[in-house]
């Protein structure tokens, strides 16, 4: 597994052994955050069931401020903890250890990545339920998904605007729907004369 882009472009990353950890593949990576550019740099960016840590070394790699990864297996996070000292980046970031549910506030991040395996789909109504508080800090939340795992088009004050599909996986974006104040100054002033 190689960092796609950026600050550590092509550097290689070591990976959590087996069939329980399924890393983001290269392709849809690449797909999400050239959809993030305009967004990612400067802001904090979570990387939740993280495994490796591929997505959010990748985030950090493209000019993220600062990455916080929450992970709860030991074996991912010697393994990110491992990828982190080999790019020594680990000023850059954070590793909050243990489950999403614990961890996962609304007011962590800018930009949240979820992606937790898939036969545990509850845990995408947990997570963007959390994410879609009122006060959420949030203003970018993608979930990874199964394409045959359809989620709501609304948590709370999330709204998703946008939905991917490659091949088995599908990326949902999701933001905080503006608020009435928000609205309204979108609107296009009349012409005085009508």
């Amino acid at each position: 597994m190689r960092v796609i882009s950026g600050e550590f472009r092509s550097r290689l990353l070591k990976s959590v052994p087996g069939l329980e950890v399924r890393p983001t593949p290269d392709r849809l990576r690449e797909t999400l955050f050239n959809i993030l550019a305009p967004v990612l740099p400067g802001r904090v960016f979570l990387d939740a069931y993280a495994g490796s840590g591929s997505v959010g070394i990748e985030a950090l790699s493209r000019g993220a401020a600062h990455v916080l990864f929450i992970e709860k297996s030991k074996e991912a996070i010697s393994v990110i903890e491992a990828n982190l000292k080999l790019l020594d980046a680990g000023t850059r970031t954070s590793l909050l250890r243990g489950t999403v549910r614990k961890r996962l506030s609304s007011d962590l991040a800018d930009i949240v990545f979820l992606d937790p395996p898939y036969p545990l789909s509850a845990e995408y109504t947990i997570s963007l339920e959390t994410l879609g508080d009122f006060e959420t800090r949030a203003k970018i939340v993608v979930a990874q998904h199964s394409s045959r795992i359809p989620l709501a088009a609304s948590y709370g004050c999330l709204e998703r605007h946008r939905e991917l599909k490659q091949g088995e996986n599908t990326l949902s974006f999701y933001r905080p729907a503006p608020t009435e104040a928000e609205a309204q100054s979108a609107l296009p002033l009349r012409n005085p004369k009508s």
